[in-house]
């Protein structure tokens, strides 16, 4: 069954829920934005997401503020995933009702109850007064683009293992934070099913090629449902990033 988004009562102070978003803003300036970009925020809980509702067809996107969720797309059977989540934009509806040559399949599925601040028109027009926001804005739609070309290049590898390595240590970058022993912790519930989806792997393979890495001491699941990883990351993520494709930041103390 599809979940709708459901728009909360109270408005969302956008610059509040993601300050790396108001960090574009002159401090001198900040507070007064925080108070004047409010947005509508809706809630998804999990499940399979039609994102199709016209109240949603309007302004920059939708700016997830907190949860998880991943996109599927499929042409002849075969199925690539994109894994979303605090701090993406996207337009879910966009170019849903465009005919195409090939024959696509697309849907989307909340993993976590998922928060996200719509950018409608009156945001747009809230946020005429803070140019600076625009472009951090179109940063990350590029910044999007750039995560998925860079897990493109991981599912390419042969061994499933080191693509596992690779994302783990990819996703580390942007939601991770490092303890004090110096693991870094990487909180995100995912399933071996779900890894398997953005790997492009089975998932019994997957569950095989994470025994491994565990075996190794260089991921590990926590109590909480997240991975801590050990040791430095992975060289070949090094290698992208030396042939032009940007490896996502240091983790985060």
């Amino acid at each position: 069954m599809a979940d709708e988004a459901k728009t909360l009562p109270v408005p969302c102070r956008v610059l509040e829920a993601d300050p790396d978003l108001a960090e574009a803003v002159p401090p001198e300036r900040r507070p007064q934005a925080v108070n004047d970009c409010l947005a509508r925020e809706l809630s998804v809980p999990p499940g399979r997401w039609a994102a199709r509702h016209g109240s949603l067809q309007e302004g920059i996107g939708l700016l997830v503020l907190s949860g998880l969720l991943i996109r599927r797309v499929g042409i002849d059977g075969r199925f690539g995933s994109e894994l979303l989540g605090e701090g993406d934009l996207l337009r879910p509806w966009q170019g849903e009702s465009e005919p195409t040559i090939l024959p696509v399949m697309s849907s989307w599925r909340i993993l976590e109850t998922t928060r996200m601040a719509l950018l409608d028109d009156g945001f747009m027009a809230r946020i005429a007064a803070y140019p600076e926001l625009s472009g951090r804005l179109v940063g990350r739609a590029l910044a999007r683009s750039r995560n998925l070309a860079i897990n493109m290049a991981i599912i390419h590898h042969a061994r499933v293992d080191v693509r596992l390595h690779m994302l783990l240590w990819h996703l580390a970058g942007r939601w991770g934070r490092v303890r004090k022993g110096g693991e870094v912790r990487l909180p995100l519930r995912l399933t071996h099913a779900v890894l398997a989806e953005i790997t492009a792997a089975r998932r019994p393979t997957v569950t095989t090629a994470l025994s491994e890495l565990s075996r190794r001491g260089l991921v590990v699941s926590d109590e909480a449902g997240g991975w801590l990883l050990s040791g430095d990351p992975p060289g070949e993520l090094t290698e992208l990033a030396r042939v032009g494709v940007p490896a996502a930041r240091a983790p985060r103390a």
